[in-house]
């Protein structure tokens, strides 16, 4: 894991490379992953009142920004822009000079007389200082780019969930019901001011794992516990989904791993997909034997004893 440059130290805060910890050669998925682990570190949602981490997140989300645009990286590394993504000045040249000369006007006397007119001037300093003409017209903001990690239900079932910005301005993201892990949802004119408008806020979403359910696509797994006493004997019981609880049939004599499904119980339907199923997969647990059990399984002999070791015996 890449280590957080300190804030005191200037050198890095104006180099993004440095700020996210990676190689001027890093790949786009090093600087996404460097991004995410120190994003997750200093968000200012968990480090409320860290004036420090709430600093460091602003840098880090800056250098995000810069070094995930493939164009706006290219003119950093070849020194056009500084780590702010703002223009750098650069010094005049000689075809600067010698653009500039063509505006002077010679008398029959060979002597000099300056005559340089209003857009003379402008074209000078503007090739001077910043790259000669200006784009005609209003130019629209920056997009900018975020994450925001969502609870796996939420990711599932749908949710609107509060984003603050570095710039301490706020967004209620909807997540709409069936996002994956790594979706970017698009925010039209949340991002970057200019003077033709905003830009575009690009949210990536990073789904945090459950405590028992997995996704499988549109199918949701997880292992259910049973005890010995409904594997034998079947049951009706409360199985937990992504929507709440449903009742499920064991049937009697459910080994460990016997698969069960319950249709349309997955990842709800969502735009054209349709439903998925949910898959439990279900776990036999002892627990601790009670007297009354040991001393009967002491004294019993199977009508049909089997192997349950038969297959690995038979392969080994």
């Amino acid at each position: 894991m890449p280590e957080c440059p300190d804030i005191s130290d200037t050198t890095s805060l104006d180099d993004p490379y440095k700020t996210l910890g990676v190689a001027r050669d890093a790949s786009h998925e090093a600087i996404r992953n460097a991004y995410r682990k120190l994003a997750k570190r200093h968000h200012p949602d968990l480090n409320p009142g860290d004036a420090q981490a709430e600093a460091q997140f602003k840098r880090i989300s800056a250098a995000h920004q810069l070094l995930s645009d493939p164009a706006k990286r290219a003119r950093f590394d070849a020194g056009e822009i500084d780590a702010a993504g703002q223009d750098k000045p650069r010094p005049a040249s000689y075809r600067d000079y010698a653009q500039g000369s063509a505006g002077r006007r010679y008398s029959p006397g060979g002597d000099a007389q300056d005559s340089w007119d209003h857009e003379d001037i402008s074209d000078m300093f503007g090739s001077m200082f910043g790259g000669g003409r200006r784009p005609s017209g209003p130019q629209r903001g920056a997009d900018q780019h975020f994450t925001l990690t969502a609870d796996f239900l939420d990711a599932i079932n749908g949710a609107t969930r509060r984003l603050t910005l570095p710039d301490g301005r706020v967004l209620d993201v909807k997540i709409p019901p069936g996002t994956d892990d790594g979706t970017t949802l698009r925010l039209r004119g949340q991002g970057g001011e200019g003077s033709g408008g905003h830009g575009d806020a690009f949210i990536e979403i990073h789904v945090a794992a459950h405590a028992f359910f997995r996704r499988d696509g549109a199918d949701i797994r997880l292992d259910l516990p049973i005890s010995i006493t409904e594997a034998v004997l079947g049951a009706s019981i409360e199985v937990p989904t992504t929507g709440g609880k449903v009742r499920m049939r064991i049937p009697p004599g459910s080994d460990s791993l016997t698969q069960l499904r319950l249709r349309g119980k997955g990842v709800p339907a969502h735009g054209k997909a349709p439903a998925g199923d949910l898959y439990a997969t279900l776990r036999v647990t002892i627990g601790k034997p009670d007297a009354a059990l040991t001393a009967f399984l002491q004294g019993w002999t199977p009508e049909h004893p089997g192997d349950p070791r038969a297959a690995m015996e038979a392969s080994a």
